[in-house]
């Protein structure tokens, strides 16, 4: 359950949207202030007036800080979601998350946005031999360095009703022999509806700043997460833990291809262990969290997971 909070932010802009997390943000924060969702593309844009349609959808080049000053004027807070955790030849993590968040810094000073709001990733640092968490890492830097309140929430496996994590989670629980790299690695999930409980604190919580380490109540073995997964749903699969090393070369031959499924920079943010101190956390963002079975059992049994 989430303390109340008397909100005093009038208008909240969004970027990144369209996302899972974007589309519950919106609902959460509706009935509660005006919302401007910020997006890249007309089909984004489509997805999420088909939800929500009196909702202010705005299309912008996220790495044109004159645009997104445009879309920010009046905006109180914004909650920056953009981010990916693979490169395709269209969107580079130096794009998305450096660039990205240099013309968002530019922005919210010549408009006068009083915080942002950044959801970055567990493990981020500057010396992280990993791309993505280095690049995300930097990111967090620029905006620190904006001269502007923020409040940078790192997570790391994000389980919500229909998303990929809680499919692939699914999948796994459901075949006969999942194959999975080092299942010994560990994994500390949480649900969506917690981050986005944490993202409201933030927003509207004042005096507040700084980075918080959020994630959920246990940290799990990859094979006992399948299998407390597989009990809820009534199988009984036979994990096959297969070498890490292996999933890094499959993944060097695959980034050949122009759009790999997969690649090394993203196998090593899913292969991060987390065994993560959130104690911090739950009592600056107010926030008590789902518990690893109701979650499973919320994202697992929906009809968005069948």
């Amino acid at each position: 359950m989430v303390v109340r909070v008397d909100l005093k932010i009038v208008l909240v802009a969004i970027t990144g949207a369209n996302g899972h997390l974007g589309i519950r943000l919106i609902e959460k924060l509706s009935s509660e202030c005006e919302i401007r969702a910020v997006v890249r593309s007309e089909s984004a844009r489509q997805k999420i007036l088909k939800l929500h349609p009196k909702v202010d959808v705005r299309i912008v080049n996220y790495t044109a800080s004159e645009e997104l000053a445009y879309v920010l004027v009046d905006c109180d807070v914004v909650v920056h979601l953009v981010g990916i955790i693979k490169e395709s030849r269209t969107s580079t993590f130096k794009e998305a998350h450096e660039r990205s968040c240099e013309s968002l810094a530019e922005a919210v000073r010549s408009v006068g946005v009083r915080r942002i709001v950044y959801l970055s990733i567990v493990g981020s640092v500057l010396k992280s031999n990993n791309l993505c968490l280095k690049s995300k890492a930097m990111a967090e830097k620029i905006l620190e360095d904006s001269g502007v309140e923020v409040e940078i929430i790192k997570v790391p496996m994000v389980l919500g009703e229909g998303d990929f994590a809680s499919f692939a989670l699914r999948k796994n629980a459901t075949s006969k022999f999942p194959f999975t790299f080092r299942a010994a690695s560990l994994e500390q999930p949480i649900y969506a509806g917690d981050v986005i409980n944490a993202i409201r604190m933030a927003i509207t919580k004042p005096d507040l700043s700084g980075v918080f380490n959020l994630a959920g109540a246990e940290s799990v073995t990859r094979v006992r997460l399948i299998m407390r997964a597989a009990k809820i749903l009534g199988t009984s699969p036979i994990v096959v833990s297969l070498p890490i090393q292996l999933g890094f070369l499959l993944a060097w031959v695959l980034e050949w291809l122009p759009n790999p499924p997969i690649s090394r920079a993203m196998l090593g943010v899913l292969d991060h262990d987390d065994q993560i101190d959130i104690e911090n956390a739950l009592g600056d963002l107010e926030l008590e969290l789902t518990p690893l079975d109701e979650t499973l059992r919320k994202v697992l049994l929906s009809a968005e997971s069948t």
